[in-house]
């Protein structure tokens, strides 16, 4: 019988959810909207620091209508990181927008403010000021936010922020997230909490939470028939997911707290490897460690990382190589980028090891026991 399957970031319910889901089904608000909506809205705008909040069926939702909010027009260009998931910038090909991309530094693997400046200047020199800047905070921890955002202030870009992988991380105190014009969250089943498939978008800006709300239930006009005066979306949560992530969202906190630890037990195990690296903390905030990320540097560790990799899925449990970078997907490769190296570098030796907040002792020890095993066969 093969080993019970360690996968990279499962679901973890606390229980909690049960019973506001069964609030659902007794009111019958099982359809898009309803009550657990709107407490659910309240409750995590409150939580990250936002006035406003529009729950919606995905992350790549609410990144889609904070970019349609801007009237993008063919030919404008948005700048993003260009160490991301795909997500990111999909939504910028779906308004006709360009992405431009912007290499990230080594301190927070997150896209580097200085070669962001240059990405500006170079692009205003050329007569095409960016609509809108895409920043991402990568693997639960924020990026450099403030530079960024001045920037921004300077030369009068929007910022939106792709918070997807880091709900409950800290930026100087506050969420990231909450910086911009607006800033988006995923719950998706692999997120630090889920709702099975649903996203946040936040804003201090009411009407443009008024407006996504509008465009993401099919733009209907206030009408007693079906009225349609623009194009809409069906983009908004149902009140059973809602009723799922108000649970989630009651402990938070515990995940963060348990991921947190399931990368000191990776660091202290691995951390003497030769050629090891995991990814470092920021000293402007505090991460989530929603995936625990290490890199290996091939010569001087004597393997490499798909070979962990690939030991990993030997053994029945799950790990991925960091994103492929934006400049190299097949899709976006025409694409103008700044810089680009650093992504590369990361990409080609980095490393995602199972880091779910229900995993045990006893499924860390057997993550470690393949990763060193793949280190001893180096020195045998």
């Amino acid at each position: 019988m093969s080993k019970p399957r360690i996968y990279l970031s499962p679901p973890h319910m606390s229980g909690g959810e049960l019973p506001l889901v069964q609030e659902a089904f007794a009111s019958n608000w099982i359809a898009p909207l309803g009550p657990q909506v709107d407490a659910f809205e309240q409750e995590f705008a409150a939580h990250v620091g936002s006035k406003h909040a529009a729950a919606l069926s995905s992350g790549t939702a609410a990144l889609h209508l904070a970019l349609r909010w801007l009237k993008l027009q063919p030919g404008d260009e948005v700048i993003c990181s260009t160490l991301t998931f795909s997500a990111s910038v999909n939504p910028v090909i779906y308004e006709g927008a360009t992405p431009v991309f912007v290499d990230s530094e080594r301190a927070s693997w997150n896209m580097d403010p200085a070669l962001l400046a240059e990405a500006v200047a170079d692009r205003l020199k050329r007569g095409r000021k960016p609509r809108a800047v895409m920043l991402v905070h990568l693997y639960g921890q924020s990026a450099d936010i403030d530079p960024v955002a001045a920037l921004c202030a300077r030369h009068d870009i929007p910022l939106i922020e792709d918070a997807a992988e880091a709900l409950g991380a800290t930026y100087k105190g506050r969420a990231p997230g909450s910086f911009g014009l607006a800033g988006i969250h995923s719950f998706n089943g692999n997120k630090i909490i889920t709702t099975s498939g649903g996203g946040m978008l936040v804003s201090n800006d009411a009407a443009l939470i008024e407006k996504a709300r509008f465009w993401s239930t099919q733009a209907r006009d206030a009408a007693p028939h079906y009225q349609h005066s623009e194009i809409g979306f069906n983009y908004r949560m149902s009140n059973v997911l809602a009723a799922i992530g108000r649970g989630q969202l009651r402990v938070l906190d515990q995940r963060v707290e348990a991921r947190r630890r399931n990368f000191d037990v990776y660091r202290r195990a691995l951390g003497d490897l030769p050629g090891v690296a995991f990814m470092p903390e920021a000293a402007y905030g505090r991460g989530t460690r929603w995936l625990t990320c290490l890199t290996v540097d091939p010569a001087v560790a004597g393997t490499d990382r798909e070979k962990i990799r690939l030991a990993l899925t030997d053994e029945n449990i799950e790990a991925r190589p960091l994103w492929k970078p934006m400049h190299l997907q097949p899709v976006f490769q025409s694409h103008p980028v700044y810089g680009g190296k650093v992504a590369e570098e990361l990409f080609t030796r980095g490393l995602c090891l199972p880091s779910g907040s229900s995993l045990v002792p006893a499924d860390l020890d057997r993550v470690i026991d393949v990763v060193r095993r793949c280190f001893a066969r180096t020195r045998a």
